[in-house]
């Protein structure tokens, strides 16, 4: 193989130990490059140790692998010293029967040498503490989510059903009445007359959707978790306010994605802090899709093409475009609205969601890239594009129900 990094180390990171190796050229009169291996401390000063270990051996370019957080700790210590590269685990595994963390280290350090490691992503420290904030805020809204599911469960098991005529149990009049509920009161009545706006109107269904056995082991939860998702909600609005400013910057890149339909500014965020914000690490959109691994993945062999079935990509950015692809899959009118429905017969929902997920992708990285705001094609654009066809789908639909269909041209006579 060709020498592409002359003196090149390589670390296998766990928890509480690093094992390094470097390759160095061969003693003089002697062909075969020499291996040096050592094993350090993860803790700061044992981190410290393993920078000048590398330096003392000429190493400048430096290889591990992403093993869960383990790496962070390690990558900050020496980015400012070597010149490191963060690769995938699958990408460089080693030989099976050869497992041991010196030869993971030593089988790195080769493939360092020869050019082949291809190297990950890895943000400014910036926008890594932003994906932090970002994440953390997710797993709240998660909880939060679980909160009002175990509330809405509680309220069954008493035989409330508040949930069937209040669209929010937690909006204005629902609070008034679960607080009213804890408080002892248990008039149906009296429950049903704190209602406010338009839910007066249903003054009679909620007299008799608040009868129920509350009793006080229902108090006693729904009072902790009212105070959970008062908490949940203060956290959140902390965690947002705080990754607003971060991202203070950035506010007209937001202002242009929050124009792609489905696309809000906390969605905007997420895609920010997961991709960095900055498109010239990917070439191409195409490059972008395949990094975030929202595009098909290639399975062929012999000239047979199996499942294209997506990789694993950052879970952060694909649930954030996801969400983005359902709600804008319920924007009457819109481009994505229409790919969705016409994909969804023929792919199922998942798949669907799934392509307006990659079509916002796309269009992120161009109007990241040029400044331009987005522009929708607009909810016929594939009927537009090709009449004929979407004339013959409704023909065969029309046909498929038992009717003889005559279409008529301006231009001809009639056609059968």
């Amino acid at each position: 193989m060709d020498l592409v990094v002359e003196r090149p180390g390589a670390l296998d990171v766990h928890k509480a130990k690093v094992t390094a190796a470097v390759r160095l050229p061969p003693p003089e009169g002697k062909r075969r490059r020499r291996e040096v291996v050592a094993e350090f401390s993860t803790t700061v000063p044992g981190l410290m140790r393993l920078a000048d270990w590398l330096a003392e051996h000429g190493v400048r370019t430096v290889a591990m692998e992403a093993t869960g957080d383990y790496w962070k700790p390690v990558w900050a210590v020496l980015e400012e010293r070597f010149e490191l590269m963060l690769v995938n685990a699958q990408h460089v595994k080693q030989v099976p029967g050869r497992k041991t963390d010196i030869k993971d280290a030593q089988w790195l350090c080769r493939l360092l040498e020869a050019g082949l490691l291809r190297p990950s992503l890895v943000p400014p420290a910036s926008i890594q503490a932003l994906r932090e904030l970002t994440r953390y805020r997710k797993t709240r809204i998660h909880e939060r989510q679980r909160e009002i599911q175990r509330l809405h469960k509680v309220l069954e098991d008493t035989g409330i059903k508040l949930a069937t005529v209040a669209t929010d149990i937690l909006g204005v009049s629902g609070r008034l009445m679960l607080e009213a509920l804890v408080s002892g009161t248990t008039d149906p009545d009296a429950l049903a007359e704190l209602a406010r706006g338009r839910l007066r109107s249903k003054l009679p269904a909620l007299r008799e959707a608040m009868h129920g056995r509350f009793r006080s082991e229902h108090a006693l939860l729904v009072r902790e978790l009212l105070d959970h998702i008062d908490y949940l909600n203060g956290c959140i609005d902390r965690l947002s306010a705080d990754i607003a400013e971060r991202l203070r910057e950035f506010d007209p890149a937001i202002e242009l994605l929050c124009t792609i339909p489905g696309v809000q500014r906390r969605s905007a965020e997420v895609i920010i802090a997961e991709t960095g914000g900055d498109m010239s690490a990917f070439p191409t959109a195409r490059h972008l899709a395949s990094w975030a691994a929202m595009c098909p993945g290639n399975d062929e062999s012999a000239g047979k093409r199996r499942s294209g079935k997506t990789r694993k990509g950052s879970k952060w950015l694909r649930a954030a475009l996801c969400e983005s692809a359902h709600a804008a899959a319920r924007t009457r009118g819109s481009y994505l609205q229409a790919q969705y429905n016409r994909l969804r017969v023929r792919r199922g929902p998942t798949r669907a969601v799934v392509a307006v997920g990659h079509s916002i992708l796309i269009a992120v990285w161009h109007m990241l890239t040029t400044g331009e705001v987005y522009r929708d094609l607009g909810g016929e654009y594939f009927q537009q594009r090709d009449p004929q066809r979407a004339t013959r789908r409704l023909v065969a639909q029309l046909e498929r129900l038992g009717h003889t269909v005559t279409l008529t041209t301006p231009e001809g006579p009639a056609v059968t």
